[in-house]
C-alpha cells in the first residue's frame, strides 16, 4: 500500500481569498517525482506565472534533491511547467491580465495513476483587516468549541 502524498500550502487560505480552483499536471524529471513521493517538497512560497508563449509555470516551488540521485539530480527551485487545457489557460491568462488576480498553488498530491498533480487557484490578496477578521473568527470558533465541550 502506497502512502498518500498531500503537501499543502497552509498560508494560502489566510493570505488570499480563493475565487476559482483548477487541477493541473506538472512536467517533472525522474529525481523530482522520487523526491515528491518521499514528501521532500514545499509549495509554501510559490506562485504561478505565464511566459511569452502563454505557458503556465510554477515559480519558487521547492523540491529537494533526491538522496540517491547522481549527476542526474535536479535543481531544487527550478521553474516547472504546468499542464492545463488550452481553454483553461486562456481563461486564466485573461483573468490575471485584466483583473490583477494571482495564481497560487494550494495542494501538491499524487493521484491514483501515480501522476503528480497540483491544485491551483485564482486568488485575490486579502487586506490586513480581512486577515484580522479571519483570526477573530477562528478564535471565536475555538472558544465556542471549548465551551460546548465543557457542557
Amino acid at each position: 500500500m502506497q502512502k498518500k502524498i498531500n503537501i499543502l500550502n497552509k498560508k494560502a487560505r489566510f493570505q488570499y481569498e480563493i475565487l476559482d480552483k483548477y487541477t493541473a499536471g506538472i512536467v517533472l524529471t525522474g529525481t523530482e517525482i522520487k523526491s515528491i513521493r518521499s514528501s521532500h517538497a514545499s509549495i509554501a512560497e510559490s506562485f504561478c506565472e505565464f511566459n511569452e508563449q502563454g505557458e503556465l509555470f510554477v515559480i519558487n516551488m521547492t523540491i529537494e534533491e533526491y538522496l540517491y540521485g547522481t549527476y542526474y539530480n535536479h535543481k531544487p527551485k527550478a521553474e516547472r511547467k504546468l499542464l492545463l487545457n488550452r481553454k483553461e489557460l486562456k481563461k486564466l491568462e485573461k483573468e490575471v491580465q485584466n483583473t490583477g488576480l494571482t495564481i497560487i498553488p494550494l495542494r501538491l498530491f499524487i493521484n491514483e495513476n501515480g501522476y503528480a498533480k497540483l491544485d491551483i487557484a485564482i486568488a485575490k490578496g486579502k487586506k490586513l483587516y480581512d486577515k484580522r477578521e479571519t483570526m477573530k473568527d477562528r478564535d471565536n470558533k475555538r472558544d465556542l468549541a471549548r465551551i460546548k465541550k465543557n457542557f
